[in-house]
């Protein structure tokens, strides 16, 4: 049973998080003063870092908190197994995978494109209503997994966010209009992490249930959005700049293990 003063911590711990992960969708500005090529450099590097960022915090964090709290780790697994099911589906239903790609600067865009943007912030949306729900399902369980999480979504965030701006841009949005939605599409994370907290008030073991889904929201992430983006370099020489990165990302998910 948690304390007074724990649920505080959580609480405050959380929502603390969401709101800086609802703020990271303003870095989308960084389109208007930095060039669009260099800027596609750049997240290719960023998205190696996150992408052995959240491995680590799945492998090295949420699994082994599993595998030592679990009653039943079998069925922790299979929770595991729906989180991915569960992100296949989402990212089916709303074409998600739109939101993550830059458009190219030579491509010419008209106003039939606004649907796409509509749908950008739509995915959006559902994306950070679930970043909202990682978070506080980890900090249920640790404040270390939580930092560790809110650090590994942010880092996901950052590129994803440039991206979902860009569409917008490029969908017809003004600059002002597309930095605006897609921070109102970010504050579904906020509303993620209250039903959570809620939740957590007056369902037990809530977090038996909602780590292992969040481990297997991660990994599709990782595995289905990140590491494909990666692929689309395919120099050597590049992929081993990438692969000593995202071993940094891991580097920095194990130093975490020490806030303990």
């Amino acid at each position: 049973m948690y304390t007074v003063h724990r649920v505080n911590n959580v609480i405050l711990l959380t929502l603390g998080s969401v709101a800086l992960v609802s703020l990271v969708s303003l870095v989308g500005i960084l389109l208007l003063v930095v060039h669009v090529r260099f800027l596609q450099e750049s997240l290719l590097l960023l998205v190696s870092f996150s992408t052995g960022a959240i491995l680590g915090d799945v492998f090295l964090h949420m699994l082994p908190e599993l595998a030592e709290t679990t009653p039943n780790f079998g069925r922790a697994m299979i929770i595991v197994l729906g989180g991915i099911l569960f992100s296949f589906l989402i990212e089916k239903v709303i074409h998600w995978h739109h939101c993550h790609v830059l458009p190219d600067e030579g491509e010419h865009h008209h106003a039939h494109h606004h649907p796409v943007g509509y749908l950008c912030l739509l995915g959006d949306g559902m994306h950070n209503f679930i970043d909202g729900v990682l978070i506080a399902s980890s900090y249920l369980v640790s404040v270390e997994i939580g930092v560790a999480t809110t650090i590994a979504v942010i880092l996901h965030e950052i590129p994803q966010e440039i991206g979902d701006f860009a569409i917008l841009i490029h969908s017809g949005f003004s600059k002002q209009s597309a930095l605006g939605w897609n921070f109102v599409s970010a504050l579904t994370a906020v509303l993620g992490a209250v039903i959570v907290l809620l939740a957590s008030s007056s369902v037990g073991s809530v977090s038996d249930y909602l780590l292992p889904f969040a481990a297997g929201n991660l990994l599709y992430i990782a595995g289905s959005d990140l590491i494909p983006e990666l692929h689309k370099q395919t120099g050597l020489g590049r992929g081993i700049l990438q692969a000593c990165i995202m071993a940094a990302g891991m580097g920095a998910m194990y130093l975490m293990l020490f806030l303990e």
